[in-house]
């Protein structure tokens, strides 16, 4: 039960961060892109990858400081099915060109 809490501690710090973060967004990619919209989807790549974009777990890769065209290459491949992962082409199914961009940007900008 102790863990549960901490863990939820964490997670609320996390979606705490990416929203004070997200202010941080490159504004040439997200400028066509809802700022809420982006928000909402940052916060659920949050969850497994950091608000930091470093991931907690060793299994999960770090985002932070990453190239802009490569993460927005893998989000592609994710959603394709090129790159074989259930849970990032589950989440990057409805993901559009410009959502994607964004997600990419964001994360590139961010200190490694």
């Amino acid at each position: 039960m102790r863990n549960r809490n901490k863990w939820g501690d964490a997670f609320r710090a996390a979606v705490r961060y990416a929203l004070l973060a997200l202010g941080a967004v490159a504004a040439s990619k997200a400028q066509g892109l809802e700022k809420a919209k982006l928000q909402d989807v940052i916060i659920q790549c949050a969850a497994c990858h950091g608000a930091d974009g470093v991931a907690r777990d060793v299994e999960v890769p770090n985002l932070a400081g990453q190239h802009d065209r490569y993460l927005f290459g893998q989000l592609q491949a994710f959603k394709s099915g090129k790159r074989p992962h259930k849970e990032m082409r589950y989440m990057s199914r409805l993901l559009s060109d410009e959502e994607m961009s964004a997600i990419a940007q964001y994360y590139s900008n961010m200190p490694h």
